[in-house]
């Protein structure tokens, strides 16, 4: 499922080995946010806690190594601007930890868990572009789901280190529905049918 996207301004393609490079300049010292390579979703909160930093940047290196493709990056020009994650959902074993976002049936899942946009490029439509082209990756390689894990807006804006599962309109304006809503902040899981 290699390539590029291009239906925004922006020019998206899937991570592989020769974008790793790419991904590192965007995620920075701080590996996206606190020493997280987006292994957050992969990983016990024990594990990922034990793994900040270095050692998650190495575990999501051999990831990306192995030619999983485990997301998409999003580029103003030749500079990475914004990535997400998107794999099947059992690549991600932490949401089935998660009352909340525990799965809803049996059927097989893709799940957009992570977005990161650097500073310059937020609330510009990186996100949405991200996510279309997360849709299409997913269903282009044959899948027939697609979740994702939104946070729901808050008034006065949310705080976007912790809007990094996406925001709720995004989601709406690409055509996922919430199928089911749970605990008190009335977090739910979206899905998109393909």
């Amino acid at each position: 499922m290699r390539g590029g996207f291009r239906k925004s301004q922006y020019e998206i393609h899937t991570v592989t080995p020769d974008r790793w490079n790419d991904l590192e300049k965007l995620f920075g010292s701080r590996g996206a946010c606190g020493g997280c390579w987006c292994m957050h979703w992969r990983q016990s909160r024990s594990e990922f806690e034990e793994h900040k930093g270095e050692s998650n940047r190495q575990k999501f290196h051999q990831i990306v190594q192995s030619g999983a493709e485990p997301g998409l990056l999003a580029y103003n020009g030749n500079d990475p601007i914004g990535w997400v994650a998107v794999a099947a959902r059992e690549q991600y074993p932490l949401l089935e930890k998660s009352r909340v976002l525990a799965k809803v049936d049996d059927q097989p899942v893709w799940s957009v868990v992570c977005f990161f946009i650097a500073k310059g490029h937020r609330r510009q439509g990186v996100s949405k572009a991200l996510l279309n082209a997360a849709i299409k990756f997913v269903r282009d390689g044959g899948a027939k789901i697609i979740e994702g894990y939104p946070v729901p807006p808050k008034e006065g804006g949310n705080v976007e280190v912790f809007s990094y599962t996406g925001l709720g309109p995004i989601f709406a304006q690409a055509g996922f529905e919430v199928v089911v809503r749970r605990g008190k902040a009335g977090r739910g899981v979206w899905r998109k049918y393909l």
